[in-house]
């Protein structure tokens, strides 16, 4: 039929199309081509009508160009317009005649499979059913279509059905343009099944890629998937029906004879008997990891059962499902997220993804954008698990509960290991106790940080090509070595240790919840609270030039840095804010992954901010609040150790806690120069490698300098030594990223794909209230602000901010916010570090904070107790 497949050619044979056929037939049919040839799997006959075959309709649309441009101009705040729009092009994909030679290929191929037959007539777009976005539901189906009259009036509704209103918005949603996107459409010869349904290769709602669930009901699987029945659901695992549930099956949808459908009462004595029996299902899920194995990855698959013989009419991807990292073994593996440790669980780049596994202490791996760390040895020791899980608990209780639940299982972690193992656990617990109480340590690790990092920007300067990726090998081991000094790892400890003492101690000797939250305020040499102040200082020299204040409220662009001497007030406001880049430019949101834009790269990032502050705070504000914060610490001591010297033996208990109380103020700032020191390396590197990559689009290597960011270390290094790179692969990740991005990572996640979600169990919690971590002591009521962006925030006095997670990027908003609100975090994550620094009530870790709350709701926060309410 299709004379070799060609690009050109209107219609092809099912048993023509392959999966490498996509932009030719569309994902639908070149999956139903690739399973007529898998061995056992039968897929009802049809032919495709091509994408070439739409290409020659479109081309004959009234305006169809420029209505596409202006859809492609659309956002998704203007529905009515989208909706208005998509209804203006697909009333004239429709009434636009199919050209006779196209209609006479499409009336010869139904001659050759009977010209009266019944058929499905089914929308396969070229964007649909591909391993990053599947489409379900987006294009149109109809079934049992008979005669060539109103085959090819569906052929066209088909083609109009790829400007739904639905699949417009879910093309402008994934950033896919619309102009790329084209129709081709399957016509297949119709199936009259007993029972139809789906079948998930892999668990839909855990993940779990063992477990294989069938959903069946009578008839055609349109009542199925149209939520008119319930349909009987069964569990398999390893050939086994694990689990079933018969439903109450009361109608059904049927073919009508001379076309259409409609829908059927099922006799009464057939209502509550199972669709399939064991033994087929178990044959059914057989098939199922047949294809599966074909296309290698979990499917989503649509079948129909004919006198005992299954048919399959559709296979996709199942997209919603989060990637496994790839392991060389057949052992069980425990994945443990490092985004919710880093307070980033966004999808990263493969270069930051790359960068960051160079540059880690721990082994990490990657998957679905994210990196993890695998746990399971750690677990499996008997000598580490115990202070494994207590670390874990003190991070992020969510992922002690997951694991515990995981370990609850039989079998799943082994508790065992050779002789010899356990490698970690000292690692984990490096003991602060070993180090003296003194400020000269501290001062003493920043200024070796300081000394390599500006031995690192002296000699990179001139290195270039291969030779810089041979450096930065190198200055990566540097890198590790300054983060794993034990002296550094020492200190950072003392802090957190002296944190958990205080808290401990205290509570049960004073009844006192989280007494070091207001021990710590104001703590000194702090990097990421001094960045929140500064900017305040920064808006102290701006707030005098109301041509200034005005002048930034019409920043648009990252050029303003430029123009801003020009207003009155605006050399100086300039001098301060570069001043302030100076500082901390390297920093931005979601900072680990290198390929993000830093501040001085996308300084009006800080613009927003800096307006907030002008217009919240009064000059000198900074320093107000440091010394307040301070202040309070000092008689918060005063206070503790007053009570504690009434108790018994309470010389000894004061005499302790004062040297607990001196040793966290001296170290727990410090706990946040690391991370500085990683990103302001990570800069010195981004500059060097992004010169590299300038270097390569003026050599007409690269098209544009962020190419780079979708190619790993190691291949970029390659790109640089051949002078040559693969476009393709470039955009394949750019496809994944953007994929990537609209999947939730889990906290816990096992290497059978099972995602392990944790779960708070307390009954200190009032009914309705959100529970989470406490980690910064007080309550507070206020407007709730969800903001996800920090560049959109927009403060008033006593707002609480709400956000998925927090890194130092967000200090700057601290300064003007009453409360914080978080889906991710613990105890010592940066976020409730600040949170402590800055005396502002927080609870963290609060799961699907950002949707159950919504902007704008009043709420309470109670940062001692660990909840939030809801306030009517």
């Amino acid at each position: 039929m299709g004379g070799g497949g060609g690009d050109r050619v209107p219609l092809l044979d099912l048993r023509e199309v392959d999966e490498t056929q996509v932009s030719i037939v569309g994902g639908k049919a070149a999956h139903l081509g690739a399973l007529t040839r898998i061995d056992g799997i039968r897929v009802p006959a049809g032919f495709c009508v091509t994408t070439a075959a739409f290409r020659q309709v479109m081309e004959q649309v009234p305006a169809v160009d420029d209505r596409l441009e202006q859809l492609s101009r659309l956002s998704l705040d203007d529905p009515e317009t989208i909706r208005t729009l998509s209804a203006e092009i697909r009333r004239s994909i429709e009434e636009t005649p199919i050209p006779g030679d196209l209609a006479g290929a499409i009336t010869g191929a139904l001659a050759r499979f009977g010209e009266q037959a019944a058929y499905a007539v089914r929308s396969s777009a070229t964007a649909e059913d591909t391993p990053t976005a599947s489409f379900a539901g987006q294009q149109d189906t109809y079934l049992n279509v008979v005669g060539p009259e109103a085959i090819l009036r569906h052929v066209s509704r088909c083609w109009a059905s790829l400007f739904t209103e639905r699949a417009v918005s879910y093309r402008l949603r994934n950033g896919i343009d619309h102009q790329t996107v084209q129709m081709a459409v399957v016509v297949q010869q119709m199936v009259l099944p007993d029972a139809a349904g789906i079948l998930f290769t892999a668990d839909p709602v855990t993940g779990n890629r063992t477990v294989a669930t069938v959903d069946a009901s009578f008839g055609l699987g349109e009542a199925l998937v149209s939520g008119l029945v319930n349909p009987d659901i069964f569990t398999v695992r390893d050939g086994e029906v694990v689990a079933g549930s018969v439903a109450v099956k009361q109608r059904a949808v049927a073919a009508v004879p001379g076309g259409g459908t409609r829908e059927v009462v099922i006799d009464a004595k057939r209502q509550d008997q199972p669709a399939l029996t064991h033994a087929q299902v178990v044959r059914l899920v057989r098939l199922g990891r047949r294809i599966e194995e074909h296309f290698g990855r979990p499917q989503d698959i649509e079948w129909c059962l004919v006198d005992d013989d299954f048919q399959i009419v559709q296979s996709r991807p199942i997209t919603t499902l989060f990637p496994i990292p790839t392991a060389d073994d057949q052992e069980n593996h425990v994945y443990l997220s490092v985004g919710h440790q880093q307070m980033m669980t966004d999808a990263m780049r493969p270069l930051g993804l790359s960068m960051w596994q160079l540059t880690a202490i721990a082994a990490m791996r990657e998957a679905g954008g994210r990196l993890f760390v695998d746990a399971a040895r750690l677990l499996a020791s008997p000598t580490s698990r115990a202070g494994f899980l207590e670390m874990v608990a003190k991070s992020d209780p969510l992922t002690k509960d997951a694991l515990e639940t995981l370990l609850d299982r039989p079998d799943f972690v082994p508790t065992t290991l050779p002789s010899g193992d356990g490698g970690g656990p000292a690692r984990l617990t490096t003991g602060g106790a070993s180090i003296e109480t003194d400020p000269a340590i501290v001062s003493e690790l920043i200024e070796r940080s300081e000394a390599s990092i500006a031995a690192l920007r002296h000699d990179i300067a001139t290195v270039t090509g291969t030779a810089l990726f041979d450096f930065l090998l190198e200055a990566f081991q540097e890198h590790k070595r300054v983060l794993a000094d034990p002296l550094n790892m020492q200190a950072i400890m003392a802090g957190m240790e002296a944190t958990w003492w205080l808290n401990d101690r205290l509570h049960e000797w004073l009844g006192e919840k989280n007494a070091a939250d207001t021990l710590t305020l104001s703590a000194p040499g702090n990097i990421t609270s001094e960045m929140g102040l500064a900017l305040l200082d920064v808006a102290d020299v701006i707030r005098p030039h109301p041509e200034v204040v005005a002048f930034l409220h019409g920043v648009a662009d990252d050029d303003f840095l430029d123009e801003l001497p020009k207003v009155a007030g605006g050399a100086e406001a300039r001098a301060a804010i570069e001043a302030y880049l100076d500082r901390y430019g390297m920093r931005c949101v979601g900072e680990i992954d290198i390929t993000r834009p830093r501040w001085s790269e996308h300084p009006s990032t800080l613009v927003p901010v800096l307006l907030d502050n002008v217009k919240l705070f009064e000059r000198g504000a900074a320093r107000r609040r440091f010394e307040q914060g301070r202040q309070q610490a000092q008689q918060k001591a005063q206070e503790v150790l007053t009570r504690l010297r009434a108790l018994p033996d309470g010389e000894q208990k004061a005499d302790e806690t004062a040297r607990m109380i001196d040793r966290v103020r001296t170290f727990i700032g410090y706990r946040e120069y690391p991370k500085y020191g990683i990103i302001s390396r990570y800069f010195v590197y981004k500059q060097a490698l992004l010169a590299e990559a300038e270097r390569l689009v003026r050599a007409g290597v690269l098209t544009e300098t962020e190419d780079v960011f979708y190619l790993t270390f190691q291949e970029f290094h390659e790109v640089v030594r051949s002078r040559q790179v693969d476009d393709d692969l470039i955009r394949r990740r750019r496809e994944e990223f953007r994929s990537y991005q609209a999947l939730t990572p889990p906290r816990v996640l096992t290497s059978d794909g099972e995602v392990i979600t944790g779960a708070y169990r307390r009954d200190d919690v009032p009914a309705g209230a959100l529970a989470g971590v406490p980690v910064s002591a007080g309550t507070v009521e206020g407007r709730a602000r969800v903001i996800l962006d920090m560049a959109q925030a927009d403060l008033e006095a006593g707002d609480i901010l709400v956000t998925a997670h927090t890194d130092p990027s967000w200090t700057p908003l601290f300064v003007g916010i009453a409360g914080l609100v978080t889906e991710v975090g613990g105890l010592m994550t940066h976020g409730a570090v600040i949170a402590r620094e800055y005396g502002l009530p927080a609870v963290v870790s609060v799961l699907d904070a950002t949707r159950l709350i919504q902007d704008g709701q009043r709420i309470r926060v109670h940062g001692s107790d660990g909840y939030v309410e809801i306030l009517p």
